[in-house]
């Protein structure tokens, strides 16, 4: 996970608007909630304003260190960063009343983690509280052909070209495979839908609501 850490600067200059989907999530949330993968903490500081307390776990401290930064100059108090693993969490069984894992599950490299890491959210959720889950879907415009000649796989490697080139590994899902795996992990599936954010013909996100 370190190209995170290098690339977390630049990260941070250009993904600083929280996304429509996960603020009308955050909208019914109350009490404790948790952003996995928080990156630069842009979903963190709406969270923050809907919950009593708001965790944001990510496994870079570069990233956790732009999150802090963005926190304190919001003047935000009731924010808590942890660096840990998506795959491991560490928090009691039944503790948070909202979680976000939005574009983090397609950085695990295998699926049996993935899974694993959709089983511990569900460990750490409260009986019927809700996770939003977002990841890239496999037939957008930019990676279409790829998986036409490679249907059968998921795996790529994308390169982060703005200051350095680092690249970074992702899964990319159907939804098909987003379902089955979310439904693997005991979560029951709500809503799910897809969206364009950079496409133009293909949707490039996945998006699931599931419930304990």
């Amino acid at each position: 996970m370190k190209e995170w850490d290098v690339i977390a600067e630049d990260f941070d200059a250009t993904r600083r608007s929280p996304w429509e989907e996960c603020t009308d999530f955050i909208e019914g949330i109350r009490g404790i909630c948790l952003d996995i993968g928080c990156g630069n903490g842009r979903h963190l500081i709406p969270a923050s304003e809907k919950c009593s307390i708001a965790v944001g776990l990510d496994f870079s401290i570069k990233m956790l260190e732009m999150a802090k930064r963005n926190i304190m100059e919001k003047g935000i108090e009731n924010v808590i960063l942890i660096g840990g693993d998506a795959r491991r969490l560490p928090f009691p069984d039944n503790f948070f009343d909202g979680i976000l894992f939005i574009a983090s599950l397609h950085n695990i490299r295998r699926r049996k983690e993935r899974i694993q890491s959709l089983s511990e959210v569900r460990r750490v959720l409260k009986q019927n509280s809700r996770v939003i889950i977002s990841v890239w879907a496999k037939w957008q415009d930019r990676w279409r052909r790829h998986f036409l000649l490679h249907p059968f796989g998921g795996d790529i490697y994308v390169p982060w070209k703005r200051g350095v080139k680092v690249m970074r590994f992702y899964h990319l899902y159907s939804m098909g495979e987003l379902k089955r795996d979310v439904k693997k992990a005991g979560l029951r599936i709500e809503k799910a839908w897809s969206v364009k954010k950079a496409s133009k013909k293909y949707p490039d996100n996945l998006f699931v609501i599931a419930k304990k």
